[in-house]
């Protein structure tokens, strides 16, 4: 008998407190305590004996049908952005094009490259998924995407080779030691019989201009000799310069595809998504909230349409109402206030208190539908004065080469925060303004 199950045999006989409690938890009130909020939920996804209305299976399914925390990675769950999915497709088999995907945080890049995965996977391409980071090594990250790719399909080598009857990979083909962007396109310019695709995710997570000089100059060696691995490269930015600012003679070797905020209908048919998956009916009002709420942004979406479905759940109902939305909208508000610095909470508050609030509301509005950028060109004067106010405060900073020109909130959960504050007033009768620090 292990530990693990002499520590069971020992819990069944003479539970310590730690057990009891999980066990008055489960089955009523603890012995001289009073009754705790339990788990519902098993770990292995099962109901508890005897909880198994179908309120308490809808919360079972409410974290499968609505991931806020995680990217989608199941087809039958993934809504909307059918046009940037087709173009990023037809990029990729029709014109042969290497792909750098852009848009602000919680646009849904993630999600969309999960989905690209597993229908190029379908399609029968090499698929190699990586996420970029501080330490992103080039030698590093290609020897183990060679490592991924069957010799099999290395033109120089028969099927019946001992190296390949063997398992061996594009990787044993390589040097010892740090390799070149020059020796990894050669490799892969002996490609035949399939073909590859190099997913790059969070590129922006990289700062080393090493690192993406190097991938930069791979793109181009890879488009020079026309072989069978295209790169999709994705991340946080504005626009294209900001994602290939220090490499812009790649610019012609690559499409830029830009992820736009979801359209209402878009929003409509991710939250028509979850409640089929979870049983619960999201009724006309509560989905005209939640896409007035998100701005077209599908984490907001997500995480409006789980809260809202949990407070159904919690008030005994299938129906999500109007008023879930209302109720989730204030933890949403909380938990956003939570990812913010304190010293962003107490300028905005300074300038509420200075009467200049709805200033930053246009900032936050403007960079909420332009992909996280107030671009001054075009706009008004009282876009200036309010760009000006929100420079002093140290909300907003400059960015790109325009100087003076086009900026961005320092925190990027700044302007959604301030964007769902605002909004709580609308839809919350008897709502008191809080302040930007929650007080």
């Amino acid at each position: 008998m292990n530990w693990f199950s002499k520590k069971l045999k020992g819990a069944a006989s003479a539970p310590d407190p730690i057990v009891r409690s999980a066990i008055g938890g489960m089955h009523g009130k603890a012995e001289g305590s009073a009754e705790l909020p339990f788990f519902k939920v098993l770990a292995t996804d099962q109901l508890h004996r005897g909880r198994g209305s179908e309120a308490d299976k809808a919360r079972a399914q409410l974290r499968e049908a609505f991931t806020p925390s995680q990217p989608v990675s199941r087809i039958s769950m993934f809504a909307g952005r059918e046009a940037v999915l087709t173009r990023l497709i037809r990029a990729i088999e029709d014109q042969q094009l290497h792909v750098v995907v852009y848009g602000e945080r919680g646009i849904g890049k993630t999600s969309l490259l999960r989905i690209l995965t597993r229908l190029a996977d379908e399609a029968k391409y090499i698929v190699c998924y990586t996420s970029c980071g501080e330490n992103s090594n080039f030698s590093d990250m290609f020897r183990s995407i060679a490592g991924a790719i069957p010799m099999l399909f290395h033109s120089d080598y028969a099927p019946t080779q001992s190296e390949i009857e063997s398992g061996g990979t594009l990787a044993d083909l390589l040097p010892a030691g740090e390799v070149t962007p020059h020796q990894i396109s050669d490799l892969f310019s002996k490609l035949s019989s399939t073909r590859v695709l190099v997913i790059l995710d969070e590129f922006d997570r990289s700062p080393s201009g090493a690192f993406r000089r190097m991938i930069a100059e791979l793109v181009k060696n890879l488009s020079d000799r026309s072989t069978r691995v295209q790169m999709v490269i994705a991340g946080v930015a504005g626009n294209l310069a900001e994602l290939v600012e220090h490499i812009p003679s790649v610019r012609r070797n690559i499409l830029g595809l830009q992820i736009p905020n979801m359209t209402a209908a878009e929003v409509g048919e991710l939250i028509g998504r979850g409640s089929e998956s979870c049983g619960l009916r999201y009724d006309d009002d509560a989905i005209e909230l939640i896409t007035r709420i998100s701005c077209g942004l599908p984490y907001i979406a997500s995480l409006l349409g789980q809260h809202a479905g949990i407070g159904a759940v919690d008030r005994g109902s299938t129906q999500v109402l109007r008023s879930d939305v209302t109720n989730a909208l204030k933890l949403v508000i909380d938990e956003t206030r939570q990812r913010l610095s304190d010293r962003s909470l107490r300028a905005a508050k300074r300038l509420q208190v200075a009467g200049k609030y709805a200033e930053l509301l246009k900032l936050a509005d403007v960079a909420l539908h332009h992909a996280g950028i107030v671009d001054l060109v075009g706009s008004s004067t009282e876009l200036g004065e309010a760009l000006r106010i929100g420079l002093e405060a140290q909300l907003i900073e400059p960015v790109g080469e325009e100087v003076g020109e086009r900026f961005r909130f320092v925190e990027e959960g700044v302007p959604v925060y301030l964007w769902m504050q605002s909004i709580e007033g609308a839809v919350n009768p008897g709502y008191q303004q809080r302040s930007p620090s929650g007080a």
